[in-house]
Parts: structure tokens; sequence; C-alpha cells
């Protein structure tokens, strides 16, 4: 049982969750100060951790299942657990099925509009793995699909939307699908020898890289703007301006004639940015607040 565990948890790369969690954390914490004049409360951060742990379970392990003859065929994820015979499909489907349990429990516990918006927020957990097979868009839903995470953290504790809200919603989403373009250029002879849809694929890796700049170039943007349409001060500009360097640090990172460092600039970069973007708001709002 152990073992098992051990494989899921290594199948969905649990430890990848710091991608999304700082920006969940940085929507809750942004919108209580914003709209409530307070940060959340412990018990609200422990639901909203529990909520993106089992979203993201079973978003991945989702993924995972419909992706399983795909994974099979493409000689980069031919080992991932459930085309090497380590899980078995009805196991990951069993796991699904306790991460979305998780998932309902924390919505319940927070304001009662995150029960009313669950439905959305599965619904593109469960399409996200379908797109690739009939639109290169696959990666812009990739990113409002994980952007939900910031904007249902700002909801869960605040129970209302608002203009910022919707701002971090965006700017994270084209974060996430400026990436995944990037970490998509690693299949581009798969995906077009086999059909399978996405940007590299569409537009070749050239010009697959130069739309995840764009991408990348309105993130930065957003994440200007969110310090002046918060209560955010200096020091989160700071944490921006340095959040925007490792953006871009990544692309050069990454060229159209050399894509090895892609898999440092996609954990590496990403998951360091969204810790320093978080930790600077953070004792922004705790310090200025």
């Amino acid at each position: 049982m152990i073992r098992k565990l051990r494989i899921i948890l290594e199948m969905i790369k649990f430890e990848h969750t710091v991608f999304a969690l700082p920006f969940a954390f940085l929507g809750a914490i942004l919108g209580s100060v914003a709209m409530n004049g307070h940060l959340p409360s412990w018990s609200e951060i422990g639901w909203v951790t529990l909520a993106m742990f089992g979203a993201r379970s079973a978003a991945m392990s989702l993924n995972r299942v419909i992706d399983a003859a795909i994974d099979k065929k493409n000689p980069r994820t031919s080992n991932r657990a459930i085309p090497a015979g380590l899980l078995k499909s009805v196991e990951v489907v069993a796991f699904i099925i306790v991460s979305f349990a998780l998932l309902f429990i924390a919505a319940y516990n927070l304001e009662p509009i995150a029960m009313k918006l669950m439905p959305i927020a599965v619904f593109f957990l469960v399409i996200y793995s379908y797109t690739k097979r009939f639109t290169w868009l696959c990666h812009i839903v990739l990113g409002l699909t994980i952007a939900l995470s910031p904007l249902g953290g700002w909801v869960a504790v605040t129970g209302e939307f608002s203009a910022s809200a919707w701002l971090l919603y965006g700017t994270v989403a084209l974060w996430i699908a400026g990436f995944d373009i990037i970490y998509a250029t690693q299949d581009f002879e798969y995906d077009r020898g086999e059909g399978i849809q996405s940007i590299p694929a569409r537009f070749g890796i050239a010009g697959a890289l130069w739309i995840a700049r764009g991408l990348h170039v309105v993130t930065a943007i957003g994440f200007i703007l969110l310090f002046v349409s918060t209560q955010l001060s200096w020091l989160y500009l700071f944490g921006a301006l340095l959040s925007v360097t490792l953006l871009f640090y990544q692309h050069y990172m990454v060229q159209p004639h050399d894509l090895s460092r892609v898999q440092t600039a996609f954990f590496g970069m990403n998951g360091t940015l969204s810790v320093v973007l978080f930790a600077f708001a953070f004792i922004d709002l705790v310090v200025f607040g």
C-alpha cells in the first residue's frame, strides 16, 4: 500500500505543487486583506491547502489515465507508472475519487460560493487532458485551469470576485500557458507524427518560443499591474521585478537550436518564481498591509 502511494505521488509529481500552491496562498491572502481588512485565518489557509492538494492530485491523475495510450507510445513518457505497468488504471481512478472527495470537503468548509463553483473547477480539471486531441490552444486551457488556484483562493476566503482577482487569474493563466508551451517543445516531433495538437506542433519550435515570450511579456505586465490595483507596496514591486527577471531568464536558457535546458527552465525557474513572488507579497502585506 505504501509503495503504491509512493508511486502515485511520483506519478503526479507531488513536489511540483510548488508551481500553484504559492499562488493559491497569494490569492487567499491578498483577497482577505483587500476585501476583509485582515489576513485569512489558519483554518482558512488549511482548507485552501487541502483543496489545492485534492484538485491538483485529481487533475494530474486524470491526465495520466486519459493519456495512458499516448504516453505509452511517446519515448519520453513511456516509463510513466501506468504505461510501465507499475500502476493499474483502476488504482489511479480510486486515488482520483479520494482526491475529489478532499476537494469537496475543503470547499464545504470555505465560503459557500466555493461549493457552488466547484463543478466549474471539476469540468476544467477533466476537460484539459482531452484538448490536445482537437486544439493547439490546449496550453491556454491548462493555464486557465491551473490559474483557478489563486482565483479559488481569493473567492474561498472572501466569498466574492473583484477586478484584482480576475487580474491575478489572467496573469497566472498566461504564465502557465507560456511555460507549458516551452515544455511541449520536447515532444515536437512526436506530436507532429501522431497528430497531437500543440503550439510547437502547429507553429514549429521557433514560432512556439516566440508565442511563449509574448505570453510572458503580458504576464510581466500583469504582475506589475497587481502592484497598481491592490494594497501591495514597493516591497512586492521589487519581488515582482525579480520574478520577471527569472521569467525571462528561462527564455535565454531555451533556444530553438538547444532544448537541453528545458527541464531546468520548467522546474527550476518557474518553481522559484512562484515562491519568490509569494514571499515578497506576503512580507509586504504583513509589514505594510
